[in-house]
């Protein structure tokens, strides 16, 4: 393992816990070992370059610094990364991307070098994008990042006939799914997914740390989530967004535990452009959508779908009235499709895992 691998690697571990912050690893190297290690934590806490000089087990002068992000240099809640870097003597920084955030860019690239410390763009680019995928987008557009995940058969489909769909993808797909859900700031579903699944939409692998579940969220437009629903009973925050929903079903949601907010849009509908909005403002970085297919066909309208993760079953289920995974008013011609870009697919137990990124014109 690399060094930047092995940075890439503490990046990855928290993920979950660092929310609305990028994760980011650091390794500190001198005369050829391994000298300190950081990741981030805790929004307020340490960043990952800190941690690792702090922790470093010798005198880090004429180290060099492997770490996934260039090293800030604004002032947040913590000093600015490359202020603390210069001071300790550090010689070299090594970095796989530079921070998307518009008051950083290449600034903290720039007062390291001006400092005369040696910068040099390392490997590992596209991992490290992808670990920041949600902080990317939020940064610059304060809205949240939205991944469409689904599982179908072969032939397209996510329910029988009668709107069965347990199970169509794996075990080790579902929980590959939790992992998925452990990453993310919220799940959202649509209305009929409560009503036909009566879902936990929590993260379940014991691999993951089950202290941090993410938000669970409700699009329901006539608040018609039954109040002895599973996922009301769930440790953690349950947001259900209504419209134009009856004031006694909303409050006998609050009763018994949701916050119920109301984003009204056409046609008695959620406003689903609004919701996105509405969740950036509450410093939600990334949203895991689980279905029904008629949320996903929404937002896949309203082009707030950033990213597909798809599991094909190698199965065939059939029938005129079996739902496929997206639903809405359709496109006249293939070229209007949406299509993805960075494609990667995997195999997972007889499951093939696709995903990709949304192409934005």
């Amino acid at each position: 393992m690399s060094y930047m691998d092995r940075a890439i690697k503490l990046a990855k571990d928290n993920i979950n816990c660092v929310s609305p912050n990028p994760s980011v690893g650091a390794v500190l190297v001198k005369d050829g070992t391994i000298i300190g290690e950081g990741q981030t934590q805790i929004p307020g806490s340490s960043h990952a370059e800190i941690i690792a000089i702090n922790e470093a087990k010798e005198n880090v002068i004429g180290s060099t610094l492997y770490t996934t992000l260039e090293p800030c240099s604004n002032v947040g809640r913590t000093p600015p990364c490359v202020d603390a870097i210069i001071k300790s003597g550090i010689s070299k920084v090594i970095y796989s991307i530079l921070d998307p955030n518009p008051i950083v860019n290449g600034e903290g690239i720039s007062k390291l070098r001006d400092s005369g410390i040696e910068v040099e763009l390392g490997d590992k680019s596209s991992e490290a994008k992808e670990i920041i995928e949600a902080y990317s987008k939020f940064i610059n557009y304060k809205i949240p990042f939205m991944t469409a995940k689904y599982a179908m058969s072969l032939d397209g489909k996510i329910t029988t006939d009668t709107g069965k769909s347990k199970w169509i993808s794996s075990l080790d797909s579902r929980m590959y799914v939790h992992s998925m859900r452990a990453n993310s700031d919220a799940v959202m579903v649509g209305i009929n997914t409560i009503l036909n699944d009566n879902p936990l939409l929590s993260n379940r692998n014991e691999l993951n740390n089950n202290l941090n579940q993410p938000i669970r969220i409700i699009i329901d437009s006539n608040a018609r989530t039954p109040l002895n629903s599973k996922i009301l009973k769930q440790d953690g925050e349950t947001l259900i967004i209504v419209a134009n929903a009856n004031k006694e079903a909303c409050d006998a949601l609050s009763r018994n535990g949701a916050k119920v907010v109301s984003i009204p849009g056409k046609n008695d509908k959620v406003d689903l452009v609004n919701t996105s909005k509405y969740l950036g403002d509450r410093n939600i970085t990334s949203v895991l959508v689980e279905g029904g297919s008629i949320l996903l066909g929404s937002l896949f309208e309203d082009h707030l779908i950033d990213k597909v993760v798809a599991f094909v079953s190698p199965k065939i289920i059939g029938g005129i009235k079996s739902k496929s995974p997206v639903v809405n008013k359709g496109i006249d011609f293939i070229e209007n499709s949406s299509s993805l870009k960075d494609v990667k697919v995997n195999q997972i137990n007889d499951d093939v895992l696709i995903s990709g990124y949304i192409v934005r014109s």
